[in-house]
């Protein structure tokens, strides 16, 4: 994880990410897509990781044609449309991931061997 582009080094916390995507997307009239809209624009961004992933490291190749992509970049479309939806549904993405964490924590603590 590269932290050398952040001034002060220290990552946002996810509270931090939903409070600057509301600022930005509050500035425009047409707010907040519908979550079926959103949805789909999650699918399209998925897609779009898919096919990066895809020529790095799966059988189809890239294009001659076609620049490298930016497997980052399509990490982070994903991670904006999904604080898009938490924000206009109202959810709190450090708690629900605090509740994930626990979940998978007890349910998976011994089903994967541990390093030594």
């Amino acid at each position: 994880m590269n932290r050398s582009s952040r001034p002060d080094s220290r990552l946002p916390t996810l509270a931090e990410l939903q409070t600057r995507v509301d600022a930005w997307i509050s500035q425009f009239e047409e707010g907040y897509f519908h979550p079926l809209t959103n949805l789909a624009r999650l699918s399209e961004e998925v897609g779009e990781l898919a096919r990066e992933v895809n020529h790095r490291f799966g059988q189809k190749t890239r294009k001659a044609s076609e620049a490298e992509g930016d497997l980052g970049m399509e990490m982070a479309d994903i991670l904006f449309v999904l604080i898009c939806m938490a924000n206009r549904e109202g959810i709190d993405l450090q708690e629900a991931f605090d509740r994930m964490m626990e979940k998978v924590e007890s349910r998976d603590e011994h089903r994967w061997t541990k390093k030594t």
